[in-house]
């Protein structure tokens, strides 16, 4: 060092230069870390959305500001020139006055205008950068900080600074930044020096980590531009009405915000301002956002504008702030599996430098922020399938790090998302967007501007469909273009308007004979209706095709047409094929798909239209797979276009939930009054008719037109229901004015009016209903819900005409309150019990009802014993002296309640306690209130407390003992009960009694009354920092107890190390504890010394596992032996390692045998059970499967070693070694596994046989002789077990296993030990006679084994007469063997005698033929026979086993060939296909059906739905005519095929049955013919039946699987 001091010398004084003026930057970062409190500094983790696992890390840093500044400059948050995201995060967060704070710093530290808009610098290589620097940080220890600040040449008080700092490891990374011996290109002089101290390891980590920083850098930025590369072409070409291609534009000069509005936590939806807001409303707890709006409400073009927004890094839009967008239409994605595929083929250029792990590696770092936007998910094909990647991502099964924003229709959200999932709506365009749109992207001329206005104005059907974005935006372009527009009473006439536009728009530029040819064009499009109609009632949604498919399907001139006019859109894509290098497999082919989905159900409705009322069968099936709401727009359009459909279609919508607002849109759609008009209105108003405050203008105006056209008509409206759809009534027109700005004017024939409103409805809001059911002249009743009526009205402000009519005014569904009109009161129709209760469950209506019994009750004097607000309390508003429930209802002081009880969750705070005081000042006559379920302050200042309560001796109580009361006159909770000496909160108490209990403590602490023990008995959740607290998983919160003695902690399965560093702050915080017992968990076995607090240590606070009998060296983090007596149990009984336990439990295991080792305790026995990897002979040790390793221990006396399937010759001596290790251990086990038959001696070492180790095989009885490495018969016992229970050899069987059966055949053969059953199942291969023995399929070769009674054989399909006689050959050559069972496969009828040896004759040797034993093999006279007579209806079903069907056939060929008659066969479900040369008919077991020659009947019945092939078929009747006796075929419940000339069978009588109510049919003379009536089918009518048979079965199906998937 000292030849060579210029280079830090050089570092050295230009940093004291610069240390003496320090950077702006730098001191703005010192000064901001002195500010940041730890609760500030997790709301900002939280808010700006960090992994969970970096929270944990702030929260459990020694210098948590100064990390978070780095994590914060690390990620862009904060930067020399903007703060902007700061700033934001802590005024979101509420932290005001610090956000003044920082931006005063901001103004004198740094270069940043505040009346100039700063756009952020979003830079890769700084956010890297800063992970780099934090990864440094965790590097560098004391005394190489040490050494590094004086090779540096630091001043002697900069080092001082930086050793008393709390992280002296981050404070010397900053300033190492600072005067630049790291930067962002290079460290170098940190290396160097790093070097020179000789300290290779951490320079060459320090120097990996710089490389991974360079890399990401380096990779992320080449991904980032590739992707905005992609993303430009696609916001970069926005046609806003299709046939305009002369001009694109870029979303940015079209884009009009919509109203949005977002779903709140307690569902209510509430607006947002603006789209720069969606995720900003969540404050960083929702990671996926849902957008949904009808169709046309702008979520695509939404969607591209946040593109824009993140690939131009727009200044003021959140969406700039992403490192990674990543845009996918789901449209496209069908049968793609992977979102790295998805990538690949959609956004990535041919010639990308990117790698596919690249992108895999860059999506998975948890520390770079993601967007992923998924647009159209209602487009999406695989949207049906369970496990596609888009439906892993929404239910955070994968990818939990990264934002996601998807975009849908509102009638196609996904089904299940993640728990963090926010939902956004978007409402479409008011008359502002209209005016702004037309003048942004139409024209800007004034003039023009009003024109297009006051046309759409004129017509307000126009006006409310263009609440629509596309249908305005379409509007605009066309009115722009034609001086007088169509007059629009419809969506199906605007639909239709538009369409006839853009084919004038296409004939205006052609010659009038080419005008006559598209004219042609746009009259005739069915092929392309039903294109449309296919694509969207199939199984899966698909709206993409190939351009060749339908230029060949539609015709070239046909196809031109509309893609000219812009209806059909094509696109080019890369077609890639999966798993092919990317250069060689890019090819590009055109996929052609609607400008808008709308189109495409608009030509599908066209399809409907035409077949609805002629193809009844066509219409039930789209009804029964088609949600109305899924395809709105396919049912409106169907009724526009066919008035004659419309009835048919509004009946069944009707039937659906929710079906009568839907069944409004359908019937208005009709502009002609017909009389099936007039009759499906009656049917509509015959129920009661609602007008919601969500449902769109178009809907409301609908629903008006409706009410007036039964008005005219004189046709009763049973019920109209307003739902928080009133503004006011306005006295000048007489008309209800909607909240919509629509007016309803009264309606005679309504008969009753349902009104349902949130919150107190106040005296002039009644009265305005009431004014509205007046010029109702046919109502007689009024009904309000949801929301509180006052208690009384004067009497001379309600009209006198409503009371001659008799008007009935009840509230609420419950009736039981009603407003009488004469007297201008409320009025009781029930009692009240006794105890009137709120809860947080109840509905609105219901609270509001007894709201109003409650203000009757108090007006009317009538005592009431005992009010209880349970989990409904939301704040005292002391404008109005009434206290706010979270319904948003105010329930007013009550002055005839007794007793108030209060059940909340949760610590309550002083204001809490204080509101509800102050509701109990207003209910006069209360003496008493008592809280449950909540924890109150220890005390409350008494000035705080109303002195009129303390005057009235209320009395303030605990529930449910009343161990504590709250004493108004001191302001402090007090005992009435003395506390135990051990105190227990447990799991199984209820909420009340662990908040009793906490109150208690909170006394004795306040009091300073000692508590000898606190057990916590698994009822932790976590620590608050925030608030020095446990958290119970209640939701309590307990603070420090600082009498508390001893602290025991009881918890079941691991504790992490944060969980236990936890309770150790908890610790912290009771100053008196000095004893810490943790009981029935598994800890960690080890914990960083320098995250434990130093307080502790200083107290000596003994900290002890009871589980082990540790107790904890605070200083080293480290457990030692505290008794000795617990170890010496533990050994004794002996010790698991599981590869079911977890690492934890398993790292404890291998703690406590070294313990045991230390304190020379023997452990009678180790189990290792499945958790062994291999044997590390470097460190002498066993490795886990968890990695862990197990160094040999010398206390066990004896090993087990559990394992599953084959072990092999080298993981056995990996064991051996191990033993060998374990010096006193003189006995191994194996057990459960297959092992070895033999090992090499010369493998096995000659330590473990001079130790005389004893090596068993459990499973077999067999130990091991180490000197040859061959097993011998150990325990006898077990081997006759084994051969008592019979033995099989399988093909499923491993090599090692068959080997293993084998040698127990050998062992049982050589100890006389008989083996009652050896099965071969579907193992044989052949018979060799050279060496007289069986030879597998695995080549092993078994011989004859005398000791085997029985032989069962099991193979599948048809044995030849060669295998039957190999079989017996093996028999010959076992002598004691008696029996053979041949199961599952089909014998040859018959086998000639002289093949068959006469010695198995002679033992009498029988052969039965499948388990039931109705056929046997007669060796004698060498032929197949039946032990039991054939039913006359033989059956063969799918369900049945292959043995059963096995042993049917060959009853039948027995039969056959003994020419015995054969009444009947049925086929069950079982046939699958014909045999190739039509003599057999193949079964779905793979067995085959022979030709039968004495058959006489043959029945097919196929699975439900099965469509026969013509091969098929022809096959069926070419087998049927080779049974000679033949004389019916019967097919059942299949589509047979169409054949011009079906031939005949001339003694076969052939009857098909197409199940259902499609008939069955005979065939004569080559045609078929129906049965009850001799009709021949037609072709035609052949086309019918094939349309109703796949519609009836594909619903068959399809309730099939759903049944299957709800169970």
């Amino acid at each position: 060092m000292a030849d060579s001091p210029s280079t830090y010398e050089a570092i050295g004084s230009e940093g004291q230069q610069r240390k003496s003026t320090p950077p702006a930057f730098w001191r703005f970062k010192i000064a901001l870390s002195t500010i940041l409190t730890i609760k500030v500094i997790l709301e900002l983790a939280v808010t700006f959305g960090y992994p969970n696992a970096l929270v944990d890390e702030l929260q459990g840093a020694s210098d948590s500001a100064l990390l978070m500044v780095m994590v914060m400059e690390g990620r862009g948050q904060i930067h020399p020139t903007d703060i902007s995201p700061l700033l934001g995060a802590l005024e979101d967060t509420g932290h005001h006055g610090i956000a003044t704070e920082v931006r005063a710093w901001s103004l004198e530290y740094l270069d940043i205008n505040p009346g100039k808009e700063q756009k952020p610098k979003k830079s890769l290589e700084l956010s890297s950068f800063g992970r780099f620097k934090i990864a440094l940080s965790t590097a560098l220890r004391e005394q190489t900080i040490q050494n590094l600040g004086a090779l540096f040449e630091y001043p002697r008080a900069l080092m001082d600074e930086i050793r008393n700092a709390k992280n002296s490891a981050l404070l010397m990374t900053m300033h190492m930044e600072e005067r630049g011996q790291i930067q962002p290109a290079d460290i170098s002089p940190l290396l160097t020096a790093l070097k020179d101290l000789r300290l290779h390891g951490v320079a060459s980590d320090v120097e990996d980590q710089f490389n991974e920083h360079l890399r990401i850098t380096g990779k992320m930025a080449a991904f980032i531009e590739e992707l905005k590369e992609t993303c430009h072409t696609l916001y970069d070409k926005i046609q806003p009405i299709p046939y305009i291609k002369e001009k694109l534009y870029s979303v940015d000069k079209v884009f009009i915000e919509v109203g949005m509005e977002h779903c709140d936590s307690r569902g209510s939806w509430k607006t947002l301002s603006s789209y720069r807001g969606i995720f900003s409303v969540a404050k960083g707890t929702s990671r996926i956002q849902v957008i949904e709006g009808e169709p046309g409400y702008g979520k695509s073009t939404l969607a591209l504008q946040l593109v824009y927004d993140w690939c131009n890094e727009v200044s003021d839009s959140p969406f700039c702030k992403p490192d990674i967008l990543i845009f996918l239409n789901l449209r496209q994605l069908g049968g793609i599996t992977s979102i790295i595929d998805a990538i690949e083929q959609f956004l990535l250029p041919r010639d990308s430098s990117v790698k596919r792990l690249d992108v895999e590696q860059l999506l998975s770092n948890r520390d770079i922020r993601i967007l992923v936007i998924f647009d159209a998910y209602d487009e999406y094909p695989d949207q049906h399938i369970e496990d596609t990647f888009v439906t892993q991502i929404l239910k955070e099964k994968m990818l939990r790090h990264v934002d996601v924003l998807l975009t849908t229709r509102s009638s196609c959200i996904p089904p299940a998302c993640g728990s963090r999932t926010g939902c956004i709506r978007l409402t479409g365009f008011d008359e502002g967007a209209r005016e702004q749109y037309v003048r942004k992207a139409v024209t800007g001329d004034d003039e023009e501007v009003q024109r297009i206005l006051e046309q759409l104005n004129t017509n307000p059907i126009l006006r409310d469909i263009c609440q629509a974005p596309l249908f305005s935006v379409m509007y605009a372009h066309v009115a722009h273009e034609e001086e007088e527009f169509h007059n629009i009473r419809s969506v199906t006439g605007f639909f239709e308007y538009m369409i006839d536009c853009f084919h004038s728009h296409a004939q205006n530029k052609v010659s009038d004979y080419k005008r006559e040819q598209l004219q042609m064009f746009a009259d005739n499009h069915h092929e392309l209706d039903k294109l449309a109609f296919d694509s969207l009632t199939g199984a899966n949604q698909q709206i993409l095709w190939d351009k060749e498919v339908l230029i060949k399907k539609f015709g070239a001139e046909f196809y031109g047409l509309y893609t000219d006019i812009g209806i059909l859109v094509e696109e080019e894509v890369i077609n890639r094929s999966r798993g092919a290098k990317r250069a060689q497999s890019i090819q590009y082919r055109t996929e052609v798909h609607f400008y808008h989905k709308l189109f495409c159900e608009w030509f599908a409705a066209c399809h409907l239209a035409e077949r609805v009322t002629s193809f009844q069968a066509l219409f039930r099936n789209f009804c029964k797979r088609v949600n109305p709401y899924d395809l709105q727009f396919v049912y409106r359009f169907a009724c526009g276009i066919n008035p004659a459909a419309a009835k048919r279609i509004i009946k069944l919508v009707q039937k659906k939930p929710d079906g009568d607002k839907f069944a409004v849109l359908c019937a208005l759609e009709q502009e002609e009054n017909t009389e099936d008009v007039l009759s499906t209105l009656r049917d509509l108003v015959s129920r009661n008719v609602y007008i919601r405050e969500n449902d769109t203008r178009l809907l409301q105006r609908t629903t008006v037109q409706l009410l007036e056209l039964a008005s005219q008509k004189e046709i009763p409206v049973t019920c109209l229901m307003l739902d928080q759809s009133i503004d006011k009534f306005d006295v000048t027109t007489s008309c209800m004015v909607l909240t919509s700005g629509l007016s309803l004017p009264g309606v005679s024939s309504v008969m009753k009016l349902d009104v349902t409103e949130s919150g107190n409805m106040s005296e002039d809001q009644c009265l305005q209903v009431l004014a509205f059911v007046k010029e109702c002249r046919d109502m007689i009743g009024v009904s309000f819900d949801g929301c509180v009526l006052p208690v009384s009205i004067p009497t001379e402000r309600i009209d006198h005409s409503l009371i001659t009519r008799d008007v009935k005014v009840s509230c609420c569904s419950d009736n039981k309150v009603e407003f009488n009109l004469r007297s201008g009161k409320l009025e009781n129709k029930t009692e009240l019990p006794d105890d009137v209760c709120f809860g947080s469950s109840d509905t609105v209506a219901e609270q509001a009802s007894t709201i109003m019994q409650l203000m009757v009750a108090s007006a009317d004097k009538i005592p009431v014993p005992c009010l209880t607000l349970g989990g409904c309390i939301e704040e005292f508003d002391v404008t109005t002296s009434s206290m706010v429930l979270t319904s948003g209802l105010s329930l007013p002081g009550v002055s005839s309640v007794m007793k108030l009880n209060v059940t909340e969750s949760g610590n309550m705070s002083e204001d809490q306690c204080l509101q509800v005081l102050a509701f109990v000042k207003e209910c006069r006559d209360m003496n008493e209130v008592s809280f449950s379920g909540c924890v109150l302050p220890v005390s409350i200042p008494t000035e705080r407390i109303d002195q009129s309560l303390i005057t009235r001796n209320v009395k303030v109580s605990c529930r449910p003992n009343n161990n504590v009361l709250f004493n108004l006159r001191s302001g402090k909770l007090e005992s009435t009960t003395k506390l135990p000496d051990d105190v227990y909160i447990e799991s199984g108490h209820t909420v009340a009694e662990r908040a009793s209990t906490i109150m208690q403590l909170m006394v004795a602490s306040a009091d300073k009354i000692p508590v000898t023990c606190l057990t916590l008995d698994q009822c932790i959740d976590k620590f608050d920092v925030t608030t020095s607290s446990m958290v119970l998983t209640s939701g309590l919160s307990l603070p420090g107890v600082s009498s508390v003695m001893k602290l025991k902690v009881t918890e079941s399965g691991n504790m992490s190390e944060d969980k236990y560093l936890q309770v150790l702050a908890f610790v912290k915080e009771c100053r008196d504890t000095n004893e810490v017992s943790f009981d029935g968990c598994i800890l960690p076995t080890t914990i960083p010394a320098r995250r434990i607090d130093t307080t502790l240590i200083r107290r000596n606070v003994k900290v002890s596992y009871t589980r082990y009998g540790y107790k904890m060296k605070l200083e080293l983090g480290q457990w030692e032996v505290d008794d000795v007596d617990v170890i010496r149990k533990l050994c004794s009984d002996g010790l698991t390692v599981s590869r079911d336990h977890s690492v934890l439990l398993q790292q404890s295991t291998i703690l406590l045998l070294e313990k045991s080792t230390q304190q020379n305790l023997p452990v009678t026995c180790l189990m290792l059970d499945r958790c062994i990897d291999k044997f590390d002979v470097t460190n002498s040790s066993l490795v886990l499967t968890s990695g862990l390793s197990l160094p040999g221990v010398s206390s066990v006396m004896k090993l087990n070693v559990t394992e599953s399937g084959n072990m092999s010759e080298d993981k056995c001596l990996d064991v051996l070694a191990f033993v060998k290790e374990s010096k006193d251990m003189n006995e191994v086990s194996f057990d459960g596994c297959i092992l070895p038959t033999t090992i090499p001696a010369r493998r096995i070492d000659t330590t473990l046989i001079r130790r005389n180790v004893k090596v068993s095989y459990t499973r077999y009885g067999y130990k091991m002789k180490l000197e040859l490495g061959q097993w011998e018969v150990d325990d006898v016992d077990v081997i006759q077990k084994l051969c008592s229970d019979g033995l099989t050899v399988s093909r499923d069987h491993s090599v090692l296993l068959q080997q293993s059966t084998i040698l127990l055949l050998e062992k049982s053969t050589q100890q006389n030990i008989p083996v009652t059953c050896l099965t071969l199942d579907q193992c044989i291969d052949k018979f060799d006679v050279t060496t007289s023995s069986m030879v597998f399929t695995s080549g092993l070769s078994l011989p004859g084994v005398s000791s085997v009674m029985k032989l069962k054989v099991t193979e599948s399909g048809i044995m030849s007469e060669d295998q039957c006689l190999q079989v017996l050959a093996f028999v010959k050559e076992c002598e004691d063997m008696n029996e053979v069972l041949f199961d599952g496969c089909v014998l040859p009828v018959s086998i000639p005698t002289e093949r068959i040896d006469h010695s198995l004759i002679t033992r009498n040797v029988k052969v039965p033929c499948c388990a039931n034993n109705k056929v046997e093999f007669n060796l004698r006279s060498g032929k197949l026979e039946s032990k039991t007579e054939l039913p006359d209806d033989v059956r063969i079903w799918s369900k049945d086993t292959v043995a059963k069907q096995a042993s049917t056939i060959m009853q039948l060929m027995v039969a056959s060939a003994d020419k015995i008659p054969i009444t009947m066969v049925r086929l069950y479900g079982s046939f699958s296909s014909v045999g190739s040369d039509s003599l057999s008919l193949v079964l779905h077991s793979g067995l085959c059906l022979p030709r039968l020659s004495s058959l006489q009947q043959l029945w097919i019945g196929t699975e439900d739905g099965r469509e026969v092939t013509v091969d098929e078929w022809t096959g069926i009747l070419n087998y049927a005519k080779n049974c000679q006796l033949l004389n019916k075929l019967e097919m059942k419940s299949c589509l047979l095929p169409w054949l011009d000339n079906n031939p005949n069978l001339a003694n076969t009588i052939v009857d098909w049955a197409t199940g259902g109510i499609y008939g069955a049919y005979i065939l004569q003379s080559g045609r078929w013919q129906r049965q009850k009536d001799d009709k021949v089918l037609t072709r035609e009518a052949y086309a019918s039946l094939v349309i109703g048979f796949r519609g009836r079965y594909s619903h068959t199906k399809w309730q099939k699987q759903r049944r299957a998937n709800r169970e």
